[in-house]
């Protein structure tokens, strides 16, 4: 198999500029090493040179040039681990001039001889042995490769290149609903209420056909109707315990919640649009079998139950309910066997559903035997015109990516014919078919085709698919390989937050500022290139129309995995693949499952090379011990238990002297380690929904600091900032989640010097006119540089009377946030022009304050919300809104140009009335209630295709009557209107 060379070139990026910096700081080195760093950053430059040339060539790599990019990555490696390990060994020379600056510099070099001598040593043999590596090649005739033409994000990225690739992205997922007789025949048989014994549906097909979009839609259309539901990832290794914890902490968390739809409609979600099944199967190629917050970690807490108790809770909690359950990718009959052992038959009329690629576990899931209680559908592969829709829908949802000028003339039939009717084959060939167009489109797609497939042969198996998905590979160009190689860091089914992963790419170097473009745009617009060339897909938006999270398909994961084995990029422990690695030596550890044969494994690895460490689950039974080296640059444990009773103590984390990336979001820590200054190269700090409520004093020497998030919003947790913070770091770009006081921590004044904040969201301000006046004065200070997202949470409601009192307004701001008792609008809001999504109490739910909103011309999201957990008098106040409005709330006509989504959670719904010609890109509208009282003119939206309504509590007979009036009407409309139940 061709070995990749992306991450192999993305580490020498990184290293040559790692190599500029040390030559530009005056160290005191051994005499000549000077010298050898200069060759060895020559050598790598034309090395550099050489791998990205391979990766423009067409050809496949021969066994000799195949041995020596692995030298060149190996020697990479030990090169980078030697210079970071020097830069923190030594120090600078003391500088200045006078007798007491050489005494300074004297002592210096006599403390530190026996150091230096240590890294000359080790230069000059890394030097000999980049030499060696050069004259090899010409030694025995490596060639050169022939030229060809760049891929993906090559090194001339525009600022319109960016913004053409973030534009594909600001949309709205529409609601996917598959009409096709599959769906509507299987989710008639599942949601037969005269059947009262436990029927289970078994789906079944190999992988990329889609069996998956059948099994999620049934879940997603029918669940409502159940008591509780959950579903579920399997793997081939799953321990059917934590099957069962992740199916018990999705049922508590929806009874926590009150949701029967196990998740709370007010939050950002994932809606797909109603158009016929072959469409649909776009939306579900991709496993999206986890709950929105259920990252595997959210059973951790319960970990110290043995395995008779959880049978016992989970059978217990499910014995008197109706349920539905959806178990996706089960490998094994043991496995089924075993893991519906919980599932009482309590003749409630609950229904599982199965998906597998097994004939045979198919078979044991649904016996023949008995159709009134077991049903078997096999997925088929789609016929010529089945194909050939979906072929054309993915090019048109490339649009923004260049489908405009494709001429469909120029790609031959044979590109989709050649996929054999699989689905998801077909989706990839459209996502390349249309990168290529992007750039120009230089390809031949016969000879593509005929180099695939030849002699008129196509995608019979999962096997042929392999084929299709390395060609696409190796199309892109290294940057975007090695991000894509990156994303096998993840297991699988897992959703994928693009910000944890774009601020991952940026912490580990594999992207850079390029043409005056920050790094966040570039990393960003690697993130959209991957969507758009199919290689992930987006799963999750926010109301911003901006992806949130995306998934990768089982197939393309398990390449992406075993390519980042063969590079020795990615060690993975526990996942579905298994994979030998290729070296002794473990550069990025991912840890998906950690029971106490894989925590032996872990331990008996040499881990002092490791760069990058991500746990998916408990710490309990690892140990890490040497990991004090501090070669680790991404340290990710996001919800990960069991601090306390591990091995890992959180003191460890600042020998980590390299570390970048910090991410302990949702586990149960309590504090950060005191001398968190040591960590002086680190980025980002990720503490949100943590027991962390203050940072260390320390924090304020952290010089290359551009994020810290922190508090959690839904339980009112606030993040204190040290008054040592103030003034020491101009690098800060997004502060989330702070407490706004005086005394011990930071103080509104002292906003005043993070003169690069770009978000500041925050969640408590302690009620003062001293304070509400200096933030006032850092709001408008903050706005004249780079802020452009403001969040704040106003509980005492005294801060929002103040808003008018500005001298000045945020006009830049394209995100803003106000939480509170807001009774009345600050009258600069009718100036944000730039601004793309408002989020506003719902005291301010009235019309004249929808006409002062009207002319936004950016608003692309509008959200009016009270929370539950707020002061009840707020919904007295809607109450009085609703009254002073005449009993309506009138949306005005010809205005809000480009808003797309509009959302209102409030306990009593007044009437809502949309004028003629109203708010003409208006996609989805999204209202949670107690009670409702209608929606009047809902036809003059032109362009609406979702009505989501989510009701709390039991529904009035008045409501039930509107409701049912909605339903009838939008059975011949042409937008799609979904109804969720919430429990009181």
């Amino acid at each position: 198999m061709e070995l990749a060379v992306g991450a192999s070139a993305a580490t020498l990026k990184s290293l040559l500029s790692k190599l500029g910096s040390l030559l530009a700081e005056q160290y005191t080195l051994i005499r000549g090493v000077r010298g050898d760093i200069q060759f060895i950053t020559d050598e790598l430059a034309s090395m550099q040179a050489f791998l990205s040339n391979l990766s423009k060539c067409k050809k496949s790599h021969d066994d000799q040039t195949e041995d020596w990019i692995k030298q060149i990555r190996d020697v990479t490696y030990d090169i980078e681990d030697c210079i970071d390990g020097f830069a923190h060994r030594l120090r600078p020379d003391p500088r200045g001039s006078g007798w007491l600056t050489t005494v300074r510099r004297t002592l210096y070099e006599i403390r530190t001889w026996y150091t230096r001598r240590n890294v000359a040593a080790q230069i000059t043999d890394l030097k000999n042995r980049a030499e060696q590596i050069g004259n090899r090649r010409r030694r025995y005739g490596v060639r050169d490769p022939e030229p060809g033409k760049g891929n993906g994000l090559a090194a001339g990225l525009t600022k319109q290149d960016a913004a053409d690739h973030q534009e594909i992205t600001c949309e709205l997922v529409r609601i996917k609903q598959p009409v096709g007789p599959d769906v509507e025949h299987l989710g008639k048989w599942i949601a037969d209420n005269d059947m009262k014994k436990l029927r289970v549906l078994s789906v079944v097909g190999y992988g990329g056909m889609g069996k998956t979009t059948i099994a999620t839609e049934i879940y997603r259309r029918f669940g409502p109707q159940f008591d509780c539901r959950a579903m579920v990832t399997v793997s081939q290794n799953s321990d059917p315990e934590i099957v069962w914890r992740n199916i018990l902490s999705q049922l508590k968390q929806q009874a926590e919640n009150g949701v029967k739809e196990g998740k709370d409609s007010s939050t950002d979600s994932t809606m797909e649009r109603k158009i016929p099944v072959v469409g649909s199967i776009l939306s579900c190629l991709w496993h999206p079998c986890r709950n929105e917050e259920d990252d595997g970690s959210t059973w951790q807490g319960r970990h110290g139950q043995n395995h008779q108790q959880i049978q016992a809770e989970l059978r217990s909690y499910l014995k008197q309910k109706r349920y539905l359950l959806l178990i996706d990718d089960v490998w094994s009959e043991s496995s089924w066997l075993y893991i519906k052992k919980c599932f009482p038959e309590n003749e409630q009329g609950s229904r599982v559903i199965v998906t597998t690629r097994i004939q045979a576990v198919a078979a044991t899931c649904s016996p023949r035997d008995n159709k009134e209680l077991h049903l078997l559908h096999p997925v088929k592969l789609l016929d010529d015109e089945e194909a050939k829709d979906l072929f054309q829908k993915t090019l048109e949802e490339c649009k923004g990516a260049g489908y405009n000028q494709l001429n469909h003339r120029q790609v031959p039939d044979r590109v989709w014919k050649m996929c054999g009717g699989l689905p998801l084959a077909i989706v990839t060939m459209a996502g390349l078919v249309a990168s290529d167009k992007q750039q120009g489109g230089h390809k031949d797609w016969n000879e593509v085709c005929e180099s695939l497939f030849p002699e008129k042969e196509v995608c019979h198996k999962p096997e042929d698919f392999m084929r299709i998905i390395n060609h696409s590979y190796h199309d892109l160009d290294s940057d975007l390989k090695t991000c894509s190689l990156y994303l096998s860091i993840f297991p699988k089914g897992r959703k994928i937050s693009m910000k944890r992963l774009t601020r991952r790419w940026i912490a580990e170097g594999f992207v850079s500022e390029k043409q005056g473009l920050s790094v966040e745009v570039v990393a960003e617009t690697c993130f959209n290139q991957l969507i758009e060339r199919k290689l992930i897909r987006p799963v999750e938006h926010n109301s911003s129309g901006r992806v949130k999270s995306c998934q990768v398909h089982d197939m393309v994961l398990e390449y992406l995995i075993s390519k980042a084995a063969e590079e020795d990029f990615v060690t993975v422990v526990g996942s579905h693949w298994s994979m030998p690695a290729h070296s002794n030596k473990v550069r990025r550890l991912s840890v998906h499952s950690s029971d106490s044969k894989r925590a032996q494994h872990v331990d008996s690895m040499n881990l002092s090379h490791v760069r990058s460490l991500t746990v998916f689950e408990s710490l309990d039974k690892l140990h890490f011990k040497s990991l004090k080296t501090g070669m680790v640059q991404v340290l990710d444990l996001q919800g990960c238990r069991g601090f306390r009773e591990s091995h890992v103590k959180v003191s460890d984390m600042s020998e980590m002297v390299l570390l970048k990336y910090l991410c302990l979001r949702r586990t149960d820590v309590k504090n950060l380690p005191r001398n968190i200054h040591k960590l002086e190269y680190l980025e980002t700090i990720d503490i949100r929904e943590t027991e962390v409520q203050r940072l260390p004093a320390t924090v304020g020497k952290l010089k290359r600091i551009k994020n810290i998030l922190g508090g959690d919003k839904r339980a009112r947790k606030t993040l204190k900032l040290p008054r040592e913070f103030k003034g020491t770091t101009r690098t800060l770009r997004i502060l989330s989640g702070v407490e706004i006081a005086e005394g011990s921590t930071t103080a509104a004044s002292d906003l005043n010097y993070f003169t690069g904040l770009r978000k500041l969201a925050i969640y408590k301000i302690h009620k003062s006119e001293d304070i509400f006046k200096d933030l006032l004065s850092s709001i408008q200070y903050l706005s004249g540089y780079s802020l452009q997202t403001l969040k704040i949470d106003d509980e005492s409601s005294e801060f929002h009377k103040t808003l008018d009192s500005m001298s000045s307004y945020p006009t830049d701001l394209s995100t803003l946030e106000l939480s509170g008792m807001l009774l009345k609008l600050p009258t600069w809001i009718k100036e944000l022009n730039r601004l793309v999504k408002l989020t506003l109490s719902a005291t301010a739910l009235r019309t004249d304050n929808l006409k002062v909103l009207s002319n936004l011309g950016s608003l692309f999201s509008l959200t009016f919300s009270i929370s539950e957990k707020e002061d009840p008098a707020l919904g007295a106040i809607v109450q009085k809104n609703k009254s002073e409005s005449g009993g309506k709330i009138f949306f005005p006509a010809g205005e809000f140009s480009k808003l797309k989504l509009f959302r209102i959670f409030v306990p009593l719904l007044p009437l809502l009335h949309f004028s003629r010609k109203a708010a003409p890109q208006l996609e989805r509208i999204e209202l949670r209630f107690k009670r409702f009282e209608g929606l009047n003119g809902i036809d003059n939206l032109i362009s609406l295709n979702d009505v989501l309504l989510t009701v709390d509590g039991k529904r009035s007979e008045p409501t039930k009557s509107i409701l049912h009036d909605l339903k009838k009407a939008s059975v011949s409309s042409k937008y799609t209107l979904i109804v969720n139940e919430a429990h009181d």
